[in-house]
């Protein structure tokens, strides 16, 4: 671990810190490290503090790259806005929402972004953790809330964390990876959190034909969660082909425009990305 990348995440860490609405204890312990050695780190001290291997750690946690690589600048797209949109209202009104939407247009990206930029927010990549357990303790340790103890202990302690915190939200990516038990234990958490904390839930169309199937086949749970996220799946991107063509293409070059240099031939890598944002992000990536 050099001296630079050290600084770029004692940079990050502070950045974070910005946006954390709780105590620096439960702030070290959403981020895997010991209070004490934050504490330092906090007052300029970095020496013999953390192990590599931990610095590493807080770099993923904190999105920092090991290497030079580019850094990917918003763009101010139609998905990035009504996904923004959608995350401020359900953080401000304590309310739940379902996104079932066509892959590549930016869901990921934005939703990190929002994580990263507002208080009390938990981004939750669920394919990661994809059953009942991993997925609370990894909620609550999101929030510093403790994690490796009794099940039961870590369920509740999240619970009335939640309901004390001002505006919480948790945004669960990739849903449709949840194991049954652990879509269960979601609408659990909803009913505990009613009208205290927002909820937004993502994926592609696997996800609305996972809910779609189990609803129409009565497995017990399917239809109050759907009932509790809106009954309704929420899109931005149009239907037909021929549009959503066009959508990909008007955001494939908004995203060129905020991350590409001044001399990149706009029209030539939308056709040789095929419209696929991750396509245009290894593009410019052989630029960097």
């Amino acid at each position: 671990m050099n001296d630079q990348l050290q600084k770029r995440v004692v940079e990050a860490l502070a950045e974070r810190r910005k946006n954390w609405g709780g105590s620096d204890a439960k702030f070290a312990n959403s981020l895997g490290i010991n209070p004490a050695a934050y504490s330092r780190i906090k007052n300029g001290d970095t020496t013999n503090v953390l192990s590599d291997a931990n610095w590493i750690s807080l770099a993923r946690r904190l999105g920092v790259q090991l290497g030079n690589e580019r850094e990917w600048k918003v763009a101010i797209t139609g998905a990035f806005q009504f996904i923004m949109g959608q995350l401020e209202f359900c953080k401000v009104n304590a309310a739940s929402r379902l996104l079932c939407d066509a892959p590549d247009i930016g869901k990921t990206f934005t939703a990190r972004h929002f994580a990263a930029t507002q208080k009390n927010t938990a981004y939750v990549d669920c394919s990661q953790v994809k059953s009942k357990q991993k997925l609370v303790r990894h909620i609550a340790q999101s929030f510093g809330v403790g994690h490796t103890g009794r099940y039961g202990d870590v369920y509740a302690d999240l619970v009335f964390y939640l309901r004390a915190l001002p505006q919480p939200l948790i945004i669960l990516d990739e849903a449709g990876d949840l194991d049954y038990s652990a879509f269960l234990e979601l609408k659990a958490l909803w009913n505990a959190t009613e009208g205290a904390c927002g909820w937004y839930m993502m994926g592609a169309d696997g996800l609305r034909e996972k809910i779609r199937r189990s609803i129409e086949h009565k497995k017990v749970g399917y239809t109050e969660l759907f009932s509790r996220y809106g009954s309704r799946y929420q899109r931005v991107s149009p239907d037909t082909e021929a549009e959503l063509k066009q959508f990909r293409m008007a955001h494939a070059a908004q995203v060129i425009q905020a991350n590409a240099p001044g001399t990149t031939d706009i029209q030539k890598l939308i056709i040789r990305s095929d419209y696929s944002l991750r396509r245009i992000y290894h593009e410019l990536r052989k630029e960097a």
